[in-house]
């Protein structure tokens, strides 16, 4: 998407920026049992933004490595893998594809479709920006927090158990955050 607006952003340098992922996090948080959160991470297998001169037509390809799930607990983590819920051997990866950028304020909205065991659904993530800075070995860098809540259930993430008390186990809602550091590629 096209925005005929443009902003300037202090910093801001056109080309392809690859994501950096010793310096870059995927995380997430649900409830459990309805009254605690379990938080967990992903690798990230691999994300590229492209930077045309005006920031509102960047775009944005990601892509999230499901089998390296981590809640800090194997059994779980063994159990998200499996087809309950993330089902890793059909659908390996959780992706995201942008559909365009709004400025929000001093902030940014991106908008585009996240794909979950093979279901695709329109989300946005709330995206507070770092900056930018050169790193001692001379890479441009820039910097990045995203977040976003999507309903479990709509990507096909239903497994769930009744509690005794009421409520369920697992909570609909899943907070994803980014944290993520991208480098300006040389050509």
């Amino acid at each position: 998407m096209t925005d005929t607006t443009t902003i300037e952003v202090p910093g801001y340098t056109a080309g392809t920026w690859v994501l950096d992922p010793s310096h870059s996090e995927v995380t997430f948080s649900v409830r459990h049992m309805m009254i605690s959160k379990v938080r967990g991470s992903f690798g990230v297998k691999s994300a590229t933004i492209t930077a045309p001169a005006n920031p509102l037509d960047v775009s944005l390809t990601a892509s999230v490595d499901v089998a390296s799930i981590d809640t800090g607990d194997e059994g779980r983590d063994n159990h998200l893998r499996s087809a309950d819920f993330f089902d890793v051997a059909t659908f390996p990866t959780i992706d995201f594809v942008s559909t365009g950028v709004r400025a929000d304020g001093g902030d940014f909205l991106v908008d585009g479709d996240l794909t979950i065991r093979g279901v695709t659904k329109p989300v946005t993530f709330e995206v507070e920006f770092g900056g930018f800075g050169t790193d001692p070995w001379g890479t441009y860098k820039a910097g990045a927090t995203a977040k976003t809540v999507i309903d479990r259930e709509e990507f096909g993430l239903t497994w769930n158990a009744a509690l005794e008390t009421g409520g369920v186990l697992v909570g609909k809602d899943v907070t994803i955050t980014l944290d993520l550091q991208g480098a300006l590629q040389q050509d």
